[in-house]
């Protein structure tokens, strides 16, 4: 999605781990909890099934936490947000994709500037801002700016259901080209995925939005909207990066 050109995607783009977390630099707000290890108390009898997709199966690459500031108005915005468009009051993001998207910017401040702000879109001209829940720089800096557990506005019909992710570039080849950010975002994705059961097959470029089974829209004059970033064809060769990682 294009950060400047047509505000982040939904508006457009602009985009617990059981086992200890690879070292963070806090920046700014303090990141989501862990979740809860629950253990059995009786010994599972035979061999442990393997889970392919599974957190433990893929590992937790290094994260640098920036959050945007989501004060209780940006969230209560969410709730509203998320009522006119998919019919549920809820803020509460429930993941079945991740979308990929061009930030259009050439810096993470940019991305980050324009996130915070939360100012109508000028494509949609609603609120909350748009946002994401991560951003990856040119030298393979993952930030995270969002909650895992919250709606961003990033992809329109699929916001409530939707990790967005941000690559700091102007163009799909400009991230295909660069080994450090690509490495960063197959690593990134592959623990996404892999931690929320997300196949493959359900991670798309924002120009693929509306071929996904999850798409919906309330509004009607929405319902063809998506974006031009990631097309198919730079999408299938991600992909494929992603099928020869596996979950590790």
């Amino acid at each position: 999605m294009s950060v400047l050109a047509i505000p982040l995607a939904v508006a457009g783009c602009v985009g617990k781990a059981s086992r200890p977390p690879d070292r963070e630099v806090t920046l700014g707000n303090s990141a989501p909890k862990p979740a809860t290890t629950v253990r059995h108390s009786r010994p599972r009898r035979g061999p442990r099934p393997v889970e392919r997709n599974s957190v433990a199966a893929a590992s937790r690459p290094p994260i640098t936490v920036r959050m945007i500031p989501f004060p209780a108005s940006r969230e209560r915005e969410t709730v509203a947000y998320a009522k006119r468009h998919y019919g549920t009051a809820t803020a509460r993001l429930v993941p079945k994709v991740i979308v990929e998207h061009v930030s259009v910017t050439p810096t993470v401040q940019g991305v980050y500037d324009i996130f915070a702000a939360d100012r109508p879109d000028v494509e949609l001209h609603e609120l909350p801002g748009v946002c994401s829940h991560f951003v990856i720089d040119r030298d393979g800096t993952i930030y995270q700016l969002v909650s895992l557990r919250i709606i961003c506005r990033h992809t329109v019909g699929l916001n409530d259901r939707a990790f967005g992710i941000e690559h700091v570039g102007s163009t799909d080849a400009d991230v295909l080209a660069d080994r450090a950010q690509m490495s960063a975002s197959i690593r990134l994705t592959t623990w996404l995925r892999c931690r929320y059961g997300i196949a493959i097959r359900n991670v798309i470029g924002h120009a693929e939005s509306l071929s996904s089974p999850y798409h919906h829209e309330a509004v009607a004059r929405l319902r063809t909207q998506s974006h031009s970033d990631w097309r198919p064809a730079s999408m299938e060769r991600y992909r494929q990066r992603l099928r020869q990682r596996g979950c590790r």
